[in-house]
């Protein structure tokens, strides 16, 4: 037993077994530059917002856990802190909006909105007092923010003096400025959410989802009833109302229900986008069919956008236009469909071999502001290359009118920006910006383009190891059935001969890591850790698997991935033997680590390739992908109903096959086991479970366990005993001599 940042590490008491018996290291890495805590020091941006009028912006800092808002304001963008938080609490500030006057910030503070399960309020800091999810406002002049009510999802109304939110699967309302005690809007059953304003504030649209249907519902204070658009048996969600607010469009999917599906069969999920005219309507009955026109649908083949973690992303623009995200031509672009009515014809937006990924409208709505993984990074060819292949693994801005495909770039270079948003004024284009070493920090350029500036970089402490951290390369290789597989190489600096080497493997599958930092925290946080471990000796080679986002619909959505087949994990065995093939990698050490799905496919490794796999760190990885059959399943199964008895053990068996634990007998290399107990994405027990079989079968494991954490741990100091205590494992499982 060994302690590592207040936390217990503890070693089981067997031996390595197999592969461990012939760990030993060519050559001792060197020490280590700068510390764990210093480069997981990074003051990480989030939520960037802009006021509606002038030339404000504000968003989130996590300064070592140290959760706070800021703004600035143009031309000089000065930044100042409006909260007043001094602990690593582990209490979230998300959902930041701007009143419309720009006078008033409203934001929610605690939850966990990274979780896939609701529950309580985390309390990962174990405070006596349990903290709960709540809605705040703050001036943008100073002062004390006030309480609205407990909740989340708010929505400021367009005359600044309500705000609704979501509660114990109700709408409440409370004035903005805190003085009377929120109450609940109306009794509804089913769970009711995502509220939007129409624009003059009269009346509020949301989804009330009943669990295998929802319907989009309209609300106006002082009527008599609830009124509904074309109820049917369907998942309509995301309502969005047009500006002139005599429409609203949203986006229709089936229902829960059907034959039962073979769970080997790829998943499809169709959808439509629907226009409901609410000009002239009576304000007292619900809407018909009769005024709602699809605009746009899935196809077929079924377009996978709405599996996309972005899905449609609905807006409505100037010139009586909806904008929305589709993969009709195979990659993730956005399309533009102007006065949308039943013989409407997208139009593509943003067309070429990328993925446009973040998208903000400018004031006037009549031209669009997104990031891609596209454009120059100043290379070779002096950056005159609009498809650099480098830059497949980074994000730039663009522009592009809402009425014609053509998109002008606003950043270049070896960067990557993100998060963009246009000021009240139109004059400045805010984002937040990082490169390789330099961690991310808020940026401005202006609006008719020129050189970005930084906000707040002495936010970065002096201490922080710019100047020592490595350049990650592009690479790419093939797996064993030909696939392409793009990846970024950190080189240990310094290295003269063979030495240890660590496979990182990003969770969510789809999600992409970058030459440079990522734009989520946890993400970020992995670039730090394999930064380290390339200072500490090791070459780190980072993996975007099947089923990352940023190289197309075949790729993101592949075949016989997870429990269907665990195609993906190809990849990871390429990457590893990628490694192995490299004269400054011993093969004999190789590690490899990741959290989540890269848990998952960590553990697939070590299981499946304990020869290629010598050590492994597992963080809150799935390891039983068998899902539970309960009596109705069965029942359908035995009498043929959309799939057989037979076919149901077929599925069961390659599940089996497709979960770490069906590699038991083969897994001889040790492993680290890092898991919060408090995880609302994958099952605590999905750990207690591995831990078992493993010390069951003589495999070395040690584990840290972080009481009351989430999945993607709220805490910085967790992060920080997360890090040492992988950093430490690897140091020893990847350059101790045979026991």
């Amino acid at each position: 037993m060994r302690s590592v940042g207040g936390a217990l590490v503890l070693t089981s008491s067997t031996i390595f077994a197999g592969a461990a018996g012939v760990i030993g290291l060519a050559q001792t890495p060197a020490p280590s530059p700068f510390t764990i805590e210093q480069v997981l020091s990074l003051p990480t941006p989030d939520n960037l917002i802009a006021s509606p009028v002038g030339s404000t912006i504000a968003w989130t800092f996590n300064e070592r856990g140290v959760r706070n808002i800021y703004i600035a304001n143009g031309p000089d963008f000065a930044a100042r802190r409006l909260t007043d938080n001094g602990r690593d609490d582990g209490q979230e500030l998300t959902n930041l909006s701007f009143s419309k006057d720009g006078k008033t910030i409203v934001y929610v503070r605690g939850g966990d909105h990274g979780s896939t399960r609701p529950g309580d309020a985390p309390n990962p800091a174990a405070s006596p007092a349990a903290p709960k999810m709540q809605v705040w406002a703050v001036a943008t002049t100073g002062g004390p923010a006030r309480l609205l009510g407990d909740g989340d999802s708010p929505a400021i109304s367009p005359d600044g003096t309500r705000v609704v939110f979501t509660q114990d699967r109700k709408i409440f309302l409370a004035p903005i400025d805190g003085s009377k005690k929120a109450e609940a809007a109306f009794a509804l059953r089913g769970t009711s959410g995502s509220p939007a304003w129409s624009p003059d504030g009269k009346t509020l649209a949301f989804v009330s989802n009943r669990g295998d249907h929802s319907f989009i519902a309209l609300w106006t204070p002082g009527s008599e009833a609830i009124r509904y658009i074309n109820p049917q048996t369907r998942h309509d969600s995301e309502p969005v109302w047009s500006m002139d607010g005599r429409k609203i469009a949203f986006v229709r999917q089936p229902g829960t229900g059907g034959a039962p599906r073979n769970p080997l069969e790829e998943p499809e999920s169709s959808w439509s986008i629907r226009v409901a005219d609410l000009s002239g309507a009576d304000s007292t009955t619900d809407v018909p069919a009769s005024r709602v026109v699809e605009v746009a649908s899935s196809g077929d083949p079924i377009d996978p956008i709405a599996r996309d973690p972005v899905g449609l992303n609905v807006q409505w623009a100037a010139d009586d236009t909806l904008i929305y995200f589709s993969y009709r031509d195979g990659w993730q672009h956005l399309y533009a469909i102007r006065h949308p009515g039943k013989d409407s014809k997208p139009m593509l937006l943003t067309p070429g071999a990328f993925m446009a990924e973040q998208v903000t409208l400018t004031p006037d709505r009549k031209a669009m502001i997104y990031n891609a993984n596209a454009g120059t990074d100043g290379g070779k060819d002096g950056g005159k290359d609009p498809g650099d292949p480098a830059d497949t693994d980074r994000r730039h801005l663009f522009k592009v009118p809402i009425n014609a495909a053509t998109p002008t770039p606003l950043t270049s270079g070896r960067g990557i920006e993100w998060n963009p948003v246009v000021t009240g004024d139109g004059q400045s284009i805010a984002f937040i910006s990082a490169e390789a070493q330099r961690p991310p920090i808020p940026a401005v350029v202006p609006a008719g383009g020129g050189v970005p500036r930084l906000i707040a970089a002495d936010h970065i402490p002096s201490d922080f190891p710019t100047g020592k951290l490595v350049t990650p390369e592009p690479v790419t290789f093939r797996a064993s059935d030909g696939v392409e597989v793009h990846a970024q190489l950190f080189r240990a600096p310094g290295r003269r001969t063979r030495g240890p080497a660590i496979v990182y493997v990003h969770g969510g599958g789809p999600r992409q890591m970058l030459l440079g930092w990522h734009y989520r925290w946890e993400y970020a946080n992995d670039y730090a850790i394999n930064q380290y471990f390339a200072a500490h000796g090791f070459i780190v080679l980072s993996v975007n698997y099947r089923l990352s986002v940023g190289y197309g619909a075949p790729f993101q959505f592949a075949e016989k991935t997870g429990a269907r087949g665990a195609s993906e994990y190809r990849d990871v065995l390429a990457a590893g033997l990628f490694l192995q093939r490299r004269p400054d990698v011993d093969p004999r050490h190789i590690g490899i680590w990741g959290a989540s799905y890269g848990g998952y496919l960590t553990a697939l490794g070590l299981g499946r390739d304990s020869d290629v796999f010598a050590a492994g760190v597992d963080l809150h990885g799935v390891h039983d992908r068998l899902p539970a059959v309960n009596p109705a399943q069965l029942a359908h199964a035995i009498v043929g109903d959309g799939i057989t008895e037979d076919e149901l053990k077929e599925a069961l068996h390659v599940e089996f096959q497709s979960s770490p634990i069906g590699a038991i007998d083969t897994w001889r290399s040790p492993v680290l086991l890092i898991h919060g107990d408090d995880d609302r994405t994958v099952d605590f027990r999905q750990t207690i479970d591995l831990r078992a079989r493993l010390v069951a079968k003589g495999v070395r494991v040690e584990e840290l366990v972080l009481p009351d954490e989430v999945h993607d741990s709220l805490l910085w100091r967790s992060w920080k005993a997360a890090a040492t205590a992988a950093a430490e494992f690897f140091e020893s499982a990847l350059s101790m001599t045979p026991r």
